[in-house]
């Protein structure tokens, strides 16, 4: 076998929290690789919403999706590490005191792994309304990569979580009409986002489904909405976005022998797995009483990534200087 290079750790995930446990194994000295499946870093920051503000972050009262990404990759580069892109992980084997992590395109070699996958491959939930293909990519979104092009359009954002009622929000002043139609009557967002909502201007339906979508050559003219006594209600509208959710998978993750509870990785205190060496943290991680958050990714990151360097190195300790010792 030619000889490869052996990195510390590894973290398979180049979102938020595995770009934030880059720049700690950076600050323990630890050699670090980044594997992703998508052709940039970011996560779902960067694949669906870089425009779309995030709230749930210490330090800023919002933060562009994109700016934070911006920030991360910037911090994540301290230690220099390996960034391997566009590169699915499709098996694990240890092999002796190291492990082997085979992609569709390579072999890695790491003495320690941390998944950071999120939750896994994504695809938007679609609207599930028949003859809308036409208008996928044009009129109808899944995702929002430019706020500009609702300048001065009448919008309809359905969903009834926090993302719609951020997209929502966010259009207020952009767009020229916004509404929000959900199909349940309880909206599952934040008390205090609904509270902001309903203050606003943007322009409330519930509960309504979606019956049709009426337009040509993939530009929509109206939204035919329906309720539960079937009565219809018809709007102008030049875009929709949906938010109804991703339809997620970990794939080949839950074949590498990981306990696993409810499309979850179960690890400890210590963001270990069951299995030796390799860690997890942010949104595939579950333990009792588990917050899905980017600031809690951002907690877990540091701990995953101090505990593998304890196991790497003994004598090590596991609590690390403070930054402010590190960087004088």
């Amino acid at each position: 076998m030619e000889e490869r290079e052996i990195f510390d750790i590894t973290i398979i995930g180049g979102g938020p929290t595995g770009l934030f446990a880059s720049f700690y194994g950076g600050m323990r000295k630890m050699k670090v690789k980044i594997i992703d499946s998508l052709p940039q870093l970011g996560g779902q920051l960067t694949e669906l919403y870089p425009d779309k503000f995030i709230y749930d972050v210490g330090g800023f009262q919002k933060v562009l999706a994109k700016d934070l990404v911006d920030n991360l990759v910037v911090q994540a580069n301290y230690g220099d590490p390996a960034i391997c892109l566009e590169e699915s992980v499709k098996d694990i084997e240890r092999d002796g005191d190291r492990f082997e992590i085979r992609t569709d395109k390579d072999v890695h070699y790491t003495k320690s792994i941390l998944l950071t996958a999120g939750v896994g491959a994504f695809q938007p939930r679609k609207i599930g309304v028949e003859g809308a293909e036409p208008f996928e990519g044009k009129t109808l979104h899944y995702g929002v990569k430019d706020l500009t092009m609702f300048h001065d359009k009448k919008v309809v954002v359905l969903g009834g979580g926090d993302s719609a009622v951020d997209w929502a929000m966010m259009l207020e002043n952009v767009a020229s009409h916004v509404t929000l139609s959900h199909r349940r009557e309880k909206m599952t967002a934040h008390e205090a986002n609904i509270d902001t909502l309903m203050q606003s201007k943007v322009e409330v339906k519930k509960p309504y489904g979606v019956k049709e979508l009426v337009g040509e050559n993939g530009e929509l003219q109206e939204l035919v909405l329906i309720d539960k006594e079937g009565n219809e209600e018809r709007l102008e509208v030049d875009h929709v976005i949906v938010n109804y959710g991703n339809i997620t998978s970990l794939g080949p993750i839950k074949e590498w022998g990981l306990e696993m509870e409810k499309n979850s990785v179960v690890v400890n205190s210590k963001m270990e797995t069951n299995i030796p060496g390799i860690y997890a943290a942010g949104d595939i991680a579950t333990y009792e009483g588990k917050v899905k958050l980017i600031a809690v990714g951002f907690g877990e990151a540091p701990t995953a990534i101090n505990n593998a360097k304890a196991y790497l190195d003994p004598k090590s300790k596991i609590q690390p200087l403070h930054s402010t010792s590190v960087f004088k």
